[in-house]
């Protein structure tokens, strides 16, 4: 209440209004002193940190925090900040690079997921537990296995030498058991705890004291001092200096700095004091296990897991002690270990060390190779489940075991004759113990190196191709080829027919793609090698083109299955195809008919066929056959989704069209980089082909209203190109072909040359193909002679007679080729003139309409064509009804039958007009 209303005494008043002005000057001048002081202060008290510490910090802070939720068992909060940590962990990827993983990190994630497994089994604490945190129990225990799997060593190692952190070990302490970190700092603000002050007491020396007497809060900077000490033991940061500016900044308000400089003098002591307590609890640990474990639940049952062992560690007891080891026990033992694959919560990486273990046990007590057998194709499957997701690939040293372990296994195949394996054979039927009977193991090697083959390609696509490991990881294709060649080896001797099929169709799928140099520089006999070197060149081994006709031919003999046929196939063309042999590709695509029903194919044999299709096109162009390449890469390019159609990748617009299952699939559908077929070139050698044969036909057809483009993608480029308000040089291959493609408009054909094979060009495109010379010449040729065409199209109604000879210096041609150009033209009515032989001269025949005419004549088309539609719709309009109006709409109808019989009638004089040479006798024939 106001002092204004209040019933007292003036003095009561004169004493309340003095205290009343009094006391606002207080808070304001400190305010002002403490600004004052922080103003002053600022530039000596700040403290750089490097981005290390920050970091460091933030995952500390986090790490406290899920350690007090772990104490009271919210496993909610530890769910949302592990998540918080893992995001963390993310952001300071680039430090944790240069520094590697800090030992706190690895120690939290092995501790959580001890802490969690330890839960998990405890059945009635988790019927007490509420829905939540029921649901963020098994949450977390799913993603901490999962993102253990990278940090398994670290664990492994911390797990055979565990440490232990500052703040676990002020934890431990016996005043301390029972109390979280966050009551600790709340009682620090209130003041010192009779626990904690007896336990610094020895350590604060007399002198000290005096200062530290009338200060509050004293103790709770000496505690949180010691907290930053301890985490900056972590990270190898400079602790004294740390500690001296926390208690400078805390102490600066209430204490002197004597005060100060004597804390200074005791926090050195500390670090050794700390160590030496470390070493201590370490070794109590070690010989205090067993009683850990009896005593979990009084202590924090969380923290004591991490003394139990792995179970790696479980190998020496294997078998007890004293057990006769022979193969029923041995056999025993593999299907335990069998019985948990597949299981959830089984640990895949210690099955794998179990199954290796056990086969070493065979080993050392030579059960014989049929168990070993037996226990190796059991150690390659467990490989293959490691990843139980489809999509994901390999790791580089499970593929290493795992191609070590095929190789073993197939050497003790061919060392040891009498062991027979086989889908077929039951595992009752098995035998596996050494005897006068061969060895009967249930298994199937070709499915294995199937799924190796599988797993290789999964490798591949999965890798960044301009990168080195792609390089380092193709290498392993070698090897990958000799273990199929080894089966294939192999099941020549002991396999069916099925089974050679198949293993020949691997093989074929990793020649198939390959050119062979070595067969085409024998091909071509190159000069300079001595016969010696040609010898051992030859010794080397078989051309791909007989090992591909070999394994080809017996498949086409020999297989019931259409899919393994089509594939083989389609893969002995490209192999053609690559090594131009144009013919034999052409017969054997024609022969097969694949083409009538490769639609019903499954959508990998459906991009092998278009990669086939590719091929064969590029290698008609090679040979210069400019209309089959056209015809081949029509179908592709014309789809605008080359990419696509040939599994190089997968087009941004469609994603809005496939779900992320579907893109998943189609992205297994993908094939490895260094099988790409280079969709540049691709595109390159479809617009030249395309610009061969479309201009001189626009050249021939200039003036027909009803011309068809024989190329929809080429005169798209034409028309973009004729938009552009400046043209400049050309830059890209599109451009350069478009801007060939004026110029061989006009005949001028150096100009053509000369942009479609240049440096650029060069370098992009043509160099690409194995006999460049001979495909660049062949170019050439080809530019000349339909120049040739297009200028006399162009330009025939302008001579009366032209020169052979005159044509020939024009175009560098030969007199010979010339003349056989004109005399096509002139066979197939594309040219109105004949040769007069003796002066060898083209004359010309005025049949050409002149422009008004070809005008008048498109107009005619048109008139006609209207009147078609009319009638049309005048018949719609009156309905078929039937009597008087369907007699008159019949004869009316018939009429109109006869009106187009006339007009066809009058368009087959025309045209025999036109064919007779004379455009008067056109006319006639017309009118």
């Amino acid at each position: 209440m106001s002092r204004f209303f209040a019933t007292g005494s003036d003095s009561e008043s004169e004493e309340s209004s003095s205290a009343d002005e009094i006391t606002p000057k207080a808070p304001g001048t400190t305010f002002k002193q403490s600004l004052l002081l922080s103003d002053d202060e600022e530039d000596t008290k700040r403290v750089v940190r490097s981005a290390k510490d920050k970091r460091f910090e933030e995952l500390t802070n986090l790490i406290k925090t899920i350690r007090n939720a772990m104490k009271i068992r919210d496993m909610a909060k530890c769910l949302e900040e592990f998540e918080q940590l893992c995001r963390a962990f993310l952001k300071s990827k680039n430090i944790v690079d240069k520094e590697g993983v800090p030992p706190f990190y690895i120690r939290l994630l092995a501790d959580l997921e001890d802490y969690l497994n330890q839960l998990w089994e405890d059945k009635e604490g988790k019927k007490k537990m509420n829905k939540n945190n029921a649901k963020a129990l098994s949450t977390l225990r799913q993603k901490i296995r999962k993102y253990n799997r990278d940090y398994e060593t670290e664990i492994a190692a911390y797990k055979e030498n565990p440490q232990e952190s500052a703040d676990e070990e002020e934890e431990k302490e016996p005043g301390d058991s029972g109390s979280s970190s966050e009551s600790e700092e709340e009682g620090g603000e209130d003041g010192l705890s009779a626990k904690s002050f007896l336990k610094k007491k020895p350590e604060i020396s007399p002198e000290a004291s005096k200062f530290l007497k009338p200060a509050k809060g004293s103790g709770d900077e000496e505690s949180s001092s010691d907290d930053d000490e301890d985490d900056d033991e972590d990270w190898g940061s400079d602790t004294v200096d740390s500690g001296s500016e926390s208690s400078d900044d805390a102490e600066g308000k209430s204490a002197s700095l004597a005060v100060v400089f004597l804390k200074k003098t005791q926090e050195t002591e500390k670090p050794e004091k700390k160590i030496g307590k470390k070493k201590k609890q370490k070794k109590e640990r070690i010989e205090e296990e067993p009683e850990e474990e009896g005593g979990e639940e009084v202590e924090g049952g969380w923290e004591k897991v991490k003394g139990g062992a792995p179970l790696v560690k479980e190998k020496p007891k294997m078998f007890a002690k004293g057990t006769e080891i022979n193969v029923p026990v041995v056999v025993k033992k593999l299907n335990e270990i069998l019985q948990a694959r597949g299981k959830k919560g089984t640990d895949r990486a210690a099955q794998i060390e179990l199954l290796h273990a056990l086969a070493a046990i065979a080993n050392e007590n030579n059960l014989g190779q049929g168990i070993l057998v037996k226990i190796k194709f059991n150690i390659i499957a467990s490989l293959y489940d490691y990843n139980p997701n489809m999509a994901a690939f390999m790791k580089p040293e499970m593929w290493k075991k795992c191609l070590d372990c095929i190789d073993e296994l197939l050497n003790i195949l061919f060392e040891n004759s009498n062991i027979f394996i086989g889908e077929n054979i039951a595992e009752d039927s098995e035998s596996l113990a050494s005897g006068d009977q061969p060895f009967r193991v249930r298994g199937c090697i070709l499915t294995l190196v199937e799924r190796m083959d599988e797993e290789f390609t999964k490798i591949m696509q999965n890798t960044d191709p301009h990168s080195q490991e792609y390089v380092d990881n193709l290498k392993d294709e070698g090897r990958v080829c000799g273990i199929i060649d080894q089966l294939l080896n192999y099941m020549e001797n002991k396999g069916s027919t099925e089974e050679i099929c198949r293993i020949y169709l691997r093989r074929i799928m990793h020649t198939y793609y390959k050119f062979d140099y070595k067969a085409h520089w024998r091909s071509l006999g190159l000069q300079g090698e001595s016969k010696s070197e040609q010898d051992q060149e030859e010794s080397e081994g078989e051309d791909s083109a007989v090992i591909m006709d070999r394994l080809c031919k017996f498949i086409y003999a020999k297989d019931r299955t259409d899919r393994i046929r089509t594939c083989a196939i389609l893969c002995h063309i490209y192999h053609h195809a690559l090594h131009s042999r144009w013919y034999q590709a052409r017969d054997l695509m024609l022969m097969s008919h694949l083409q009538d029903n490769i639609q019903h194919a499954d959508p990998p044999v459906q991009i092998l066929y278009n990669r086939t299709m590719v091929q064969l096109g590029i290698c008609a162009f090679r040979q210069g056959m400019i209309k089959d390449a056209h015809n081949a890469l029509l179908d592709i390019q014309s789809s605008g989704r080359a990419k696509e159609l040939l599994g190089q990748g997968l087009l941004m617009r469609n994603m809005q069209e496939r779900n992320a299952e579907q893109e998943k699939i189609e992205k297994r559908r993908q094939v490895p980089f260094h099988m790409h077929i280079n969709l540049e070139l691709l595109e390159c050698v479809y617009l030249v082909s395309a610009m061969l044969l479309e201009i001189p036909y626009m050249a021939a057809h200039e003036f027909d209203a009803r011309r068809r483009m024989i190329s929809k993608q080429f005169h798209h480029q034409l028309r973009v190109g004729e938009r552009q308000p400046l043209l400049g040089p050309p830059e890209s291959m599109r451009e350069h072909v478009v801007a060939a493609s004026k110029a061989m408009k006009m005949g001028d054909w150096r100009t053509c040359h000369s942009f479609i094979i240049n440096e650029k060009m060069n370098s992009k495109v043509w160099d690409l193909f194995p006999e460049t010379q001979r495909v660049r010449e062949m170019l050439v040729r080809k530019i000349q002679e339909e120049s040739l065409r297009t200028y006399l199209f162009t330009y025939s109604s302008v001579y009366d007679s032209i020169s052979m000879e005159t044509l020939s210096e024009m175009f560098e041609l030969e007199i010979s080729t010339v003349h056989s150009i004109i005399s096509k033209m002139i066979i197939n009515e594309e040219l109105m003139a004949s040769l007069d032989q003796p002066t060898q001269t083209v004359v010309m025949h005025r049949t050409e309409p002149t422009s008004l005419q070809n005008m008048a004549l498109q107009l005619a088309e048109k008139l006609g064509s209207l009147v078609e539609n009319n009638e049309r719709v005048f018949d719609l309009k009156q309905g078929v009804y039937g009597g008087y109006f369907n007699r008159d709409q019949k004869g009316g109808y018939q009429q109109k039958q006869s009106y187009q019989r006339d007009q066809k009638g009058g368009y087959q004089q025309k045209q025999g007009g036109y064919q007779r040479g004379g455009y008067r006798n056109q006319n006639q024939g017309n009118y």
